[in-house]
């Protein structure tokens, strides 16, 4: 019985794909169950011969049929206005003699956002997540859809990706990233739309490899230090080698902005990461052809780290979220069960606070405060050095405030006590130091912070000492 069955299941497959048109053909990205942005003008695209007609008819839209021809490589592209419904919607592509090549079925009109970055992006839901919480109601949220993209590596751009649209269900949200698939839940109950997620990433992976070709080519103080980085790796290091595979392929796909975590694999070259960085959102914003929101995560507490490399690759992308126009960076420092491995198990809060970020300067959301307590200015009064921050007021939630340090005249760094005041300061002193010039914050690799603002939000990792 159970071989009857196979040769029934082969015979099925085999004749859908003998039915299928080999001269005509979409990406996968364009396939059932997609999530489209609603109420925009989105690009469809694909391969046919020449000489056809082709002609495509939207399901909200059925009497505004549209003709498109493709070109010598047989390449097609059209636009189409999205509505503002959800759906769900179908697609249907009329080929020679008007014969119906494809349906696109099950599309749902929403918010897609592209979920990228390393190892703490790829963590996926059947990994420990000890903050997940009762997902039972969340996995029944058929608007929730993912993409996954496989991984691949190319030297130069490729056009086509393997992957497929998938409904949120308890049978295919285990492979999913733990950060995306919050990140969609929060996004979908807050705005009340269905939310596509589309996840491209790797392991292990520098931020070199997802440039694109043309930022190097036209930055040559990006290339040079892009020159830095070891040949050998886990993953792919050669230049550009990720962003041709898994991010060219789907730039013609338009969606809501990007949501990234990454530097981890960075933190021996932190000093060039913020320029690269930068180049990097620049060049994804100009290959997408849109001025794309992006959201990021600062790097989480780890004490295998050498030096300070840590703390200084999250000031390269502080420093990124401030100066780079409709950024924004979520610090998770905070959320760390284990200092010693370097992929915390509490992935619920990151989503969600990047959903939050994406609530407040996407959604202008006035009432979500997404935003991280920040230090203001400081003043040396004697031994003491009083810090203001962003925050009205600040709680500790232990008996002692820890890791503040105090710089010396001398650049010596001395751990320091600290004390909050009436009016919000911050009093930190060393016993050790007579004349301090600068403090620091959590400025540490593994440095845990546990003063927090009203929100719920953690106190930003900071020094004062920083030479411009």
């Amino acid at each position: 019985m159970k071989r009857l069955v196979t040769i029934i299941t082969f015979i099925l497959v085999f004749a859908n794909i003998s039915a299928q048109n080999p001269e005509f053909a979409l990406p996968s990205i364009i396939s059932d169950h997609a999530v489209m942005q609603r109420n925009s003008e989105v690009k469809l695209w694909g391969w046919c011969p020449s000489v056809w007609d082709l002609k495509i008819v939207c399901s909200w839209a059925p009497t505004d049929t549209i003709h498109v021809k493709s070109d010598m490589h047989c390449a097609w592209e059209a636009y189409i206005r999205t509505p503002e419904a959800a759906g769900p919607h179908s697609i249907r592509f009329y080929g020679w003699e008007n014969k119906l090549e494809r349906e696109i079925k099950d599309i749902l009109m929403g918010e897609t956002w592209l979920c990228s970055g390393q190892s703490n992006m790829e963590y996926i839901m059947s990994y420990p997540v000890r903050d997940a919480g009762d997902i039972t109601k969340a996995l029944e949220n058929k608007q929730v859809r993912f993409f996954k993209i496989s991984k691949a590596t190319s030297k130069y751009p490729v056009e086509r990706i393997q992957g497929q649209w998938e409904i949120c269900s308890p049978e295919t949200y285990k492979d999913f990233s733990a950060v995306a698939f919050f990140f969609g839940q929060h996004l979908n109950e807050a705005l009340n739309v269905p939310v596509g997620l589309i996840g491209s990433y790797w392991g292990g992976t520098a931020v070199e490899p997802w440039i694109d070709e043309f930022t190097f080519s036209h930055e040559k103080e990006l290339f040079e230090l892009s020159q830095k980085q070891q040949v050998a790796g886990w993953s792919p290091t050669a230049n550009s080698s990720i962003y041709n595979a898994m991010i060219h392929p789907i730039k013609n796909y338009t969606i809501a902005g990007v949501i990234w975590y990454q530097g981890e694999a960075n933190n021996e070259r932190a000093a060039d990461y913020g320029p690269l960085f930068d180049g990097m959102i620049r060049g994804w914003r100009n290959e997408f052809h849109r001025f794309l929101p992006f959201y990021f995560v600062q790097i989480a507490p780890w004490n295998g780290y050498a030096d300070r490399n840590a703390a200084y690759l999250r000031e390269q992308q502080a420093d990124v979220a401030a100066t780079l126009h409709n950024t924004g960076m979520v610090v998770v420092s905070d959320l760390v069960n284990d200092i010693s491995d370097i992929h915390p198990s509490l992935k619920k809060q990151v989503g969600v606070r990047l959903a939050n970020m994406a609530l407040k300067k996407t959604y202008h959301r006035e009432e979500v405060e997404p935003y991280s307590p920040m230090l203001k200015s400081i003043r040396i009064e004697g031994r003491k050095v009083m810090v203001a921050t962003t925050a009205i007021k600040l709680t500790c939630n232990d008996k002692t405030i820890q890791n503040f340090e105090i710089v010396d005249q001398a650049g010596n760094v001395y751990p320091a006590d600290a004390k909050l005041m009436k009016n919000g300061e911050i009093s930190v002193s060393s016993s050790k130091v007579k004349t301090p010039v600068a403090v620091r914050y959590c400025f540490t690799n593994d440095a845990v912070p546990n003063l927090f603002d009203s929100n719920g939000l953690p106190l930003a990792p900071f020094r004062t000492d920083r030479k411009k």
